[in-house]
């Protein structure tokens, strides 16, 4: 993997500025935060967030394809541009609960926001903050909204389950045939048919 600074022109701006969750910043601020972020340039295989690392930054999937890993299982993919990883770093600072490694050739934006808060120091700059705030919330509630859509179709395939599994125990249940219990049947009536002669 290999980490270069992302340098854009606030003149002619730049297509990070068009990812929704950063609408949280106005015009200087997200000037700031992408002035302090890298461009990372991963090949397959390479690890962006390791499971069980502390780690400060927040990223943003440019190009490519991720996979999200807890312990050997994959979990999750990650594939479409502009697509915000990595957040909660900011909210419970504590060690990270998957592994992200990239499966393609992918460019992803890394957003050190440990970095942001010490150039930007909360009783100097609340407003700052504010935004840094409102970018997590976003990207929360946005999570949030897609693991409650997860959950409506898993209810409703469980539910279609055990409909169908009722459907099923409704019907008069068929005799099984058990071939191996008709031989034991058929030897123990031959035994008892040579005791008697």
């Amino acid at each position: 993997m290999k980490e270069f600074a992302y340098i854009h022109d606030s003149k002619q701006g730049s297509p990070v500025k068009t990812v929704p969750a950063l609408a949280s910043f106005n015009e200087e601020q997200l000037d700031e935060v992408l002035n302090s972020s890298s461009l990372l340039q991963c090949e397959p295989g390479d690890v962006i967030i390791k499971e069980g690392s502390i780690d400060s930054r927040i990223y943003i999937l440019l190009s490519g394809e991720l996979e999200v890993r807890v312990g050997d299982k994959r979990v999750a993919a990650i594939s479409r541009a502009g697509e915000v990883f990595g957040e909660l770093a900011l909210v419970n600072q504590d060690k990270r609960l998957a592994s992200v490694i990239a499966s393609t050739k992918s460019v992803c934006l890394a957003v050190d926001q440990k970095f942001l808060q010490d150039i930007h120091p909360r009783e100097e700059d609340p407003d700052f903050h504010a935004s840094l705030y409102e970018f997590v919330a976003r990207l929360v509630v946005r999570k949030l909204e897609a693991t409650s859509r997860r959950l409506a179709e898993v209810e409703k395939e469980l539910r279609q389950l055990r409909e169908a599994a009722s459907a099923g125990e409704a019907k008069p249940a068929a005799t099984p045939v058990i071939p191996r219990a008709r031989k034991v049947k058929a030897r123990v009536t031959a035994r008892k048919a040579v005791r008697r002669r």
